[in-house]
């Protein structure tokens, strides 16, 4: 879960007294076959400024790249990795005038720092208080299951609200389906993921490169269990313990993006999305948004350059056959408004409050093209409270919990929370569209092991068609107080509070 108060993944700390938790577009063609002068002067750079990350978008193919790395070193930086594919080179440097120094280089296309804090060692923060599964509740659940759940399945109220335990009767996914948590990574020890772990699909992309040593992508002592969480709502096994997955028969992998401080910056995500990209990874869960902006303005020349960075990343991943999943935010705000205001950005420093047009500045990479984004409901089949919403903008819902008070579970199960897989073989309760998106990435998972040849496109075409369509509903009152909360518009089958629908797991396997 996030720092408490933290909207930086899509995990939500519910108030103490209600419960606590939380085509590639393609490369730019260059018409010159020819290596681009840099053009920058012969001067002496300054390295004496603070050592900032940056990405640097270019265009063309291997000649340009290999043409700006030069440029990029005669600026003062330091190449960490080189994605060619989709050209976005990864820089640290020290020079304060570096980015717009290597924006005029022929053949970049934008570049920008991917944060405003120097990339130094930081102290884990606090991340919150879980809500723990006591043994008691264990014992109760376990005597409350049939003879085909698992031990804890009765407290999951999430699973028959969206079919998944009439679909497990028919299939439990495809063991050559991968779904890739890229989150603050997952721990492939936990007997509930170890049996669909995909150690081959998994890596450390923290630094922007990756890292494949043995156990990088778990979470360390101190750091979030936000991705642990997550991936057990995936594909824990239903293996006669603990709880049960969405998709129990697929494999999952974890790609650790988020420092040990929880930040997940642009080098992380990009290397997240390309790994995934080149190692066979059907589906990918982001469950978080890219910081240190909640919205990257695209008229902003840094803002700007982390978009189209995540954006090829993310279109190169769908072009290799990859469906992205993200969370569309806890907020409580229409993205579909004409204008927001963001007080917490840039959140690795100071923040400023700016009134922001969210068709121009974007959450990466919940708002970018081709991801599916998705919005969280509670036990009664609501939006949740906290669920950011915008007709046009969400595509799906999915269960992410809500205060047990506002949306009661029917019993046996006793919260409005999402119960799953917590590390050191734990379990525990979270809410947030953190915890929806999983729903809906589990269940992309089961159209794909339903049809295994289908593209992106059309594994996504199926998932907004098999949706259950959800009307708007009485006005939106969630806490009874006579306020309206929000306001949802459109039609049943495609609104802003649910999109096309709750996703249904049993048409996933069975059409």
């Amino acid at each position: 879960m996030a720092h408490l108060g933290s909207r930086r993944t899509r995990a939500l700390a519910l108030p103490v007294g209600l419960a606590l938790t939380a085509s590639l577009g393609f490369l730019p063609t260059s018409a010159a076959s020819a290596a681009p002068s840099d053009g920058l002067p012969t001067a002496a750079v300054s390295t004496d400024g603070p050592k900032l990350s940056y990405v640097v978008n270019t265009r063309g193919g291997h000649g340009t790249v290999k043409q700006v790395k030069k440029a990029i070193a005669r600026a003062g930086g330091t190449v960490v990795i080189a994605y060619e594919q989709i050209g976005v080179i990864v820089v640290h440097s020290q020079n304060p005038e570096f980015a717009q120094s290597i924006r005029q280089v022929k053949g970049v296309d934008s570049a920008g720092a991917t944060r405003t804090n120097p990339i130094v060692p930081q102290a884990t923060k606090d991340i919150g208080v879980e809500q723990s599964l006591s043994a008691e509740q264990a014992r109760a659940a376990a005597a409350e299951a049939t003879a085909d759940q698992d031990p804890m399945e009765p407290l999951q109220w999430d699973l028959p609200a969206i079919k998944a335990d009439q679909a497990h009767r028919v299939s439990l996914g495809s063991k050559k389906v991968t779904v890739a948590v890229i989150d603050t990574g997952v721990d492939d020890t936990h007997p509930d993921l170890a049996p669909n772990f995909d150690r081959g699909a998994s890596a450390n992309c923290v630094s922007g490169a990756p890292d494949t040593a043995d156990g990088a992508w778990r979470p360390q002592t101190g750091e979030s269990d936000h991705g642990t969480h997550v991936a057990g709502t995936i594909a824990a096994a239903k293996n006669g313990i603990g709880v049960t997955g969405v998709a129990p028969g697929v494999k999952v992998a974890g790609i650790k993006v988020a420092t040990s401080s929880g930040f997940f910056y642009t080098e992380a995500v990009v290397c997240g999305f390309v790994w995934a990209a080149e190692h066979g990874v059907d589906v990918t869960n982001n469950s978080y948004y890219t910081d240190p902006w909640l919205y990257n303005c695209k008229n902003d020349p840094d803002q700007g350059a982390l978009v189209e960075a995540v954006t090829r990343a993310s279109r190169y991943a769908e072009h290799k056959g990859t469906v992205n999943v993200a969370a569309a935010g806890n907020s409580g705000e229409d993205l579909a408004a004409d204008t927001l205001e963001d007080s917490t950005s840039p959140n690795d420093t100071t923040p400023v409050t700016r009134t922001i047009d969210p068709r121009e500045c974007l959450d990466i990479p919940t708002m970018l093209p081709g991801v599916v984004t998705v919005s969280a409901t509670g036990a009664k089949g609501l939006k949740a409270s906290y669920s950011n919403y915008g007709d046009g903008i969400i595509d799906v819902a999915a269960p992410g919990g809500d205060s047990t008070i506002y949306q009661t579970p029917a019993p046996p199960a006793t919260s409005g929370l999402i119960l799953s897989t917590l590390p050191g073989g734990k379990y525990g309760y979270k809410a947030g569209t953190s915890m929806a998106s999983p729903h809906v990435a589990g269940v992309v998972a089961l159209i794909k092991s339903s049809h295994p040849h289908a593209s992106a496109a059309a594994v996504k075409a199926l998932l907004v068609h098999e949706a259950d369509a959800t009307a708007c509903g009485d006005p939106y009152d969630i806490n009874g107080d006579g306020k309206i909360d929000a306001v949802c518009e459109g039609p049943r089958n495609h609104n802003g509070f649910y999109g096309a629908g709750v996703v249904d797991a049993l048409d996933a396997v069975r059409r």
